[in-house]
């Protein structure tokens, strides 16, 4: 099954780095990554503060960053977040999103995603006033492919308990609005799906109008209960008939951009294996193809701990961890140290002010 996969920088705390995002697409471009959507809620210029522009020196990295891309065969994106700007759809909206996309417009992107996530949604004609920003920001951005994530991006109810219950016909409404031309994303029946089916995936399609961009929430590991754990194990629950299903499947990234491409690595193979894929071996061969054959016996070895009892529980076990991979001269074994010192670890406050 052909099937556009992505990456995509959507995490809260601290982001990556040009040089780990440069060094993500060199690995992952060639093994079937196809684009890269930047999207860090940690940059204030797409999310809180979206209405000014970004110093020159971030919008120069981010242009070269641009190029790395194509130069690699994927497709670069910039997710931005209007923050709210639907709560005052009378206060000169259009002027605004149309000098943050001309700030934009000379980084050149071929994806634009205009993302309504993790905002307040109980307010009336929700889907009316996002699909016209849509509708604005499609008509500024030129031949760019556009993707819209909508408030209610799940089937979740932790979505209406955090921004108020969602409107009746959201969905139907909103994929009823907007081209069908745009793509809308979609992260499953749970925030963080642990399967998609190709009925549920159906019911989706039959909702929005198209068939769903997923924006799946695996191995992302940000926020307060997350980031206690290392994200390592291969994809499961994700069959390779879902394909057929839908638009494109992009990866919400662990915040450790090394040890990420582990878990991304089998996703590859899921796909392309199909009903004969086996999640445990996938998960050896791409650790060993990312951490080389010695390390990755001892990230096996050590699998249960990392992904499964929490940073905070692991008590005398700590300090031994960190004795044994600060010992290691690899990159992905340096993230494991830093995790360790809890570079990573975030409170619930650092999700609400990003």
């Amino acid at each position: 099954m052909d099937v556009e996969l992505g990456l995509i920088e959507g995490f809260f705390g601290p982001p990556w780095s040009w040089a780990e995002r440069c060094a993500a697409i060199e690995f992952l471009g060639p093994r079937g990554y196809r684009f890269y959507l930047y999207a860090p809620k940690a940059d204030p210029f797409l999310r809180r503060n979206w209405q000014e522009p970004h110093p020159e020196t971030e919008l120069a990295e981010m242009a070269a960053f641009a190029r790395a891309c194509r130069a690699a065969g994927v497709r670069f994106g910039i997710g931005l977040s209007p923050f709210e700007l639907y709560l005052a759809p009378d206060a000169g909206w259009e002027k605004l999103i149309r000098a943050k996309l001309a700030w934009l417009a000379d980084v050149g992107f071929d994806d634009l995603a205009i993302l309504f996530d993790d905002m307040r949604g109980d307010v009336p004609h929700l889907a009316e006033r996002q699909a016209a920003i849509v509708e604005l920001a499609a008509q500024c951005s030129g031949n760019a492919r556009i993707i819209c994530c909508p408030t209610y991006y799940s089937d979740d109810p932790v979505l209406d308990r955090a921004f108020g219950a969602r409107p009746a016909g959201y969905l139907e409404t909103l994929g009823r609005l907007l081209d069908p031309s745009v793509e809308i994303m979609w992260t499953g029946e749970e925030v963080c799906a642990r399967e998609f089916s190709p009925g549920h995936l159906e019911r989706v399609s039959e909702q929005i109008g198209r068939k769903p961009f997923l924006w799946d929430n695996y191995p992302v590991n940000d926020g307060a209960r997350m980031s206690q754990h290392l994200h390592l194990r291969a994809f499961t629950g994700r069959p390779a008939t879902i394909g057929a299903h839908i638009s494109a499947h992009g990866i919400n990234v662990a915040s450790q951009a090394v040890l990420n491409q582990i878990p991304a690595l089998t996703l590859v193979e899921s796909y392309g294996a199909g009903e004969v894929y086996e999640y445990g071996a996938a998960f050896a061969r791409a650790a060993r193809a990312v951490l080389g054959d010695d390390l990755a016996a001892q990230v096996q070895r050590d699998l249960l701990t990392l992904q499964d009892v929490g940073l905070d529980r692991l008590g005398e076990r700590r300090a031994a961890l960190r004795q044994r991979y600060a010992g290691v001269d690899h990159p992905a074994a340096r993230e494991v140290v830093a995790w360790l010192d809890g570079h990573w670890a975030m409170a619930g406050e650092a999700v609400q002010t990003q």
